[in-house]
């Protein structure tokens, strides 16, 4: 068993968080050294316990390895070497080991769209940053033989998505040190994703609307790490495209500021949740390609405090291992594609040890955040997002408006599904949204949704974008109940401090039920849940969490939902909704909710706020005294 020791807490240097450079070196270590016990004879794989892939454990052994291989590519480089004489040797030798096609313990050749492409590119990344420790120190048959199990890429195919980056980078280590490779390959690469690049430093993963943490840790990441390869490489050329990534970064933080509490918890948003720290690699990529709005104080400050956020509830477990979840082991919240080596992606949250100790991002003293400051509104029309954050609760809320990772091409008949880690109206930084198998049916939890007689219930599915403004966002989805419909769904979110005043403009059968759910809370024990009427309003508590919601106008009653092991927050979660019975004909809604950490009288809502509903208008005068004028139906007239 293997305990994890920081350095005592340095609050001249790091006032908020206490952290300096030798912490996030301390947690490096401690959890490289808490690898050895899994490590196979030959060193080529690292074969943790858990729930394996659907790539099989010899693919997930070969995950392990390269995905810490590039966390401890990092260490060794930002300390040239110095102490790291076990790192090098160990992963010196597994490397060998893999790329040996004779080898006991020989990886899995590249194939097209296999996941250990999707190593292939750790390793290559790893291979450039420890380049004077490991791959100049390799003998000329060893490296031939690295280099042409690498190889395997040169004319293969990958995922039409941040995949085609790993190509990239591979095929550059290659080009770096003379390796057959081809050029046009990693050309086509870097033109790919001009063409997912949709403004305001944002891309999306691939063609659709698919935004999530990806954009920093991948989009974002990888042409950083490409140009730092394209440097080492002689005659290549890189400049002008590294500055285009550069302005593109830059606009990026811009925004991602705002995606992370004071506290150091990240929106709990997209697939992949299981990196945690990963989300810290944009920031840090920020400062090392000398681009971003943040100062160097600012930059560890937020990196730091992602990650004494998940250190602080458990992050390793006792073992010293990441496991598959978020603050411990939740399944849930991973895909069929993780495996116990998945979370080890975390690495790209330590890419800040690439710079120096001497780099002002580790010698300055920490500053402050926005949300340190003042009450946060965010507008991000490039992913269709309203962020709008709290100053004294630390609480960040994502409205979604634009995000939902859904085929490119329109269905035929039903619409599948969509994912609940993009469907939702609404996310946040202390919440997550219910995951266990009757959860996905149900979809209560930020969802606006028709519920027929027999318990079938609507989804949202492709989101259909209408307008994104600076405190405002509005879209719409078709619903189905089984093979019925579709009926229409348009819902306008405007915000107003910590609460969002929720539109919608629903369609529907004649006694079917509207239900329109707020945020779920969870924790270790039973939520707390009350509802009243008059108006109808429900709110739930857990941890001290509360998640209220309030009837403004048309709902007529209001429950709590509770289940059992859906959230990645805590065992037992509950949600609180409103209902109303569907007239026959289109019916405006307009509710409020809100998620907070303080006791919320309901009428509290009411009190300086008026609401005026004509027709499918809704004029709303605010307690500030602006007035925010929703113009419904505007989705009913789309194709």
């Amino acid at each position: 068993m293997s305990r994890l020791i920081l350095p005592g807490p340095d609050r001249v240097l790091s006032t908020w968080t206490g952290w300096s450079r030798a912490h996030w070196e301390a947690l490096a270590d401690h959890l490289l050294d808490s690898l050895i016990p899994y490590f196979s004879p030959g060193g080529a794989r690292v074969d943790l316990p858990g729930r394996p892939s659907r790539s099989g454990v010899v693919s997930d052994g070969l995950e392990g390895f390269a995905r810490s291989f590039m966390l401890a590519a990092f260490r060794i480089a930002g300390v040239g070497g110095v102490g790291c004489e076990d790192l090098i040797e160990r992963y010196s030798r597994g490397l060998v080991a893999g790329a040996d096609r004779d080898s006991d313990e020989a990886w899995p050749r590249l194939t097209p769209l296999a996941q250990p492409l999707v190593e292939a590119a750790a390793i290559a990344v790893a291979l450039h940053e420890s380049r004077e420790w490991i791959w100049n120190r390799l003998s000329t048959t060893d490296q031939e033989k690295v280099a042409d199990w690498l190889g395997g890429f040169v004319g293969s195919r990958t995922h039409d998505n941040n995949w085609r980056l790993f190509q990239v980078v591979s095929e550059q280590f290659l080009a770096s040190v003379g390796a057959p490779h081809s050029q046009q390959e990693i050309e086509a690469g870097l033109d790919r994703i001009e063409d997912w690049y949709v403004g305001n430093g944002w891309y999306s993963d691939g063609s659709g609307q698919n935004f999530d943490n990806y954009i920093g840790w991948a989009m974002h990441l990888y042409p950083g790490l490409w140009a730092r390869m394209a440097a080492a490489t002689p005659g290549a050329a890189y400049d002008d495209r590294l500055q285009v990534y550069r302005d593109r970064l830059r606009l990026f933080l811009e925004d991602a500021v705002h995606l992370v509490g004071s506290d150091g918890a990240p929106i709990h948003q997209g697939r992949s949740l299981t990196y945690r720290m990963a989300a810290a690699a944009p920031y840090w990529m920020g400062a090392l390609l000398d681009a971003t709005p943040l100062s160097p104080g600012t930059t560890r400050r937020l990196c730091s405090s992602i990650a004494r956020h998940f250190v602080e509830r458990g992050v390793p477990d006792e073992r010293g291992v990441l496991t598959l979840g978020w603050y411990d082991t939740f399944l849930p919240t991973t895909q069929s594609y993780s495996g116990p080596g998945s979370p080890y992606w975390a690495s790209k949250g330590f890419v800040g040890l690439l710079l120096p100790p001497e780099h002002p991002v580790w010698t300055e003293r920490e500053e402050v955040l926005p949300l340190d400051e003042a009450d946060q509104v965010r507008s991000m029309p490039a992913p269709g997002w309203i962020v709008h954050a709290t100053r004294h609760d630390q609480l960040v809320r994502l409205l979604n408006h634009g995000a939902d990772h859904a085929p490119v091409a329109e269905p035929e008949g039903v619409e599948p599904p969509g994912d609940p880690h993009y469907d939702r109206l609404a996310y946040s930084n202390h919440t997550g949204p219910e995951l266990s198998g009757q959860a996905q049916l149900d979809r209560v939890d930020n969802n606006l949704a028709l519920v027929d007689g027999a318990g079938r219930t609507s989804y949202r599915g492709r989101i259909r974008r209408i307008a994104v403004g600076e405190r405002s966002a509005s879209s719409w989805h078709k619903a189905w109940l089984g093979s019925e419909g579709p009926w229409r769904i348009e819902t306008a979110s405007v915000v107003y401090g910590g609460w969002e005043i929720r539109c919608a403009l629903v369609d529907g059968p004649a006694g079917a039920t509207v239900r329109s759910g707020g945020y779920p809370v969870a924790g270790q024990s039973l939520p707390t849940a009350t509802t009243g009427k008059s108006p109808a309003w429900a709110s739930a508590e857990a941890g001290g969490l509360y998640s209220t919601v309030v009837g403004l106008h048309g709902y007529d009653d209001a429950a709590v939902h509770r289940d059992l092991g859906a959230s990645a927050f805590g065992p037992h979660s509950a949600t609180p909704y409103l209902t109303v019975t569907h007239p026959g004909e289109p019916v405006v809604l307009v509710s409020a909710v809100l998620l907070n950490r303080d006791t919320v009288k309901p009428e509290s809502i009411s009190t300086g706020l008026t609401i005026v509903v004509e027709g499918n208008q809704v004029r709303l005068t605010l307690p500030d005294g602006a007035v925010e004028i929703v113009e419904l139906g505007q989705g009913f007239g789309a194709a």
